[in-house]
């Protein structure tokens, strides 16, 4: 059987919402885990921008890890919380923030010596985001009640680096929704099923890893 590809690299945040969504539609593919500093052709010949997630089906190609989730919907919306359109904005605004701003601080809070950043001004503008965040939700125990939502998958891989760049000070802010949010979400089954490992995929001897 000829399933859908997923190239991924484990931590990568847009690679593990990618996966998250695919757990949750029930879709089966191939997963190849790559190494970063070392793409296979493969990947590289399908998707030159050399980034993960990508998924290979059978007519076109997917770059982009909301553009995955799309298509992961589509056969199960009904496997995560249904938006109101006024939460549906909120969503999209809100996940459109995190890919934007919150990933540009993030990035030079945690490896500002590559970007040649000020690491503690990055660090202040991320904390002001999850603070307003703070602010407006209210768990129980996703940010829209008992079912997990796309909103909840798409921006807490990107929080969870934020904690792991410094745990202990990140445990002791303010935002303490935030905070019990991503701790439900580690101890999630769907989390624990996403992050599960898989062997560096090798084209000189693939090995055929299913997932989820």
């Amino acid at each position: 059987m000829n399933l859908p590809i997923l190239y991924s690299f484990k931590r990568c945040p847009y690679a593990m919402r990618a996966r998250m969504a695919l757990i949750l539609a029930s879709k089966d593919c191939e997963l190849r885990e790559i190494n970063l500093k070392n793409k296979p052709d493969e990947m590289l010949q399908i998707s030159a921008k050399g980034t993960v997630p990508v998924l290979e089906l059978p007519n076109k190609v997917l770059e982009e890890s909301l553009d995955i989730i799309s298509w992961a919907m589509q056969s199960h919306p009904e496997s995560v919380y249904t938006f109101s359109t006024k939460e549906k904005l909120i969503s999209e605004s809100l996940i459109q923030l995190f890919d934007s701003k919150f990933k540009y601080h993030l990035d030079r809070y945690k490896y500002a010596s590559r970007y040649k950043a000020n690491s503690s001004e990055h660090q202040e503008e991320c904390k002001n985001i999850l603070e307003k965040l703070d602010g407006k939700i209210n768990l129980s125990p996703w940010i829209f009640g008992e079912k997990v939502s796309l909103l909840d998958i798409s921006i807490l891989p990107f929080i969870r680096q934020y904690k792991i760049a410094n745990p202990e000070w990140f445990f002791e802010q303010n935002f303490k929704k935030v905070i019990a949010l991503l701790n439900f979400f580690e101890a999630s089954d769907l989390f624990i099923h996403a992050m599960k490992n898989f062997d560096l995929w090798d084209p000189q001897n693939p090995n055929e890893s299913l997932f989820p």
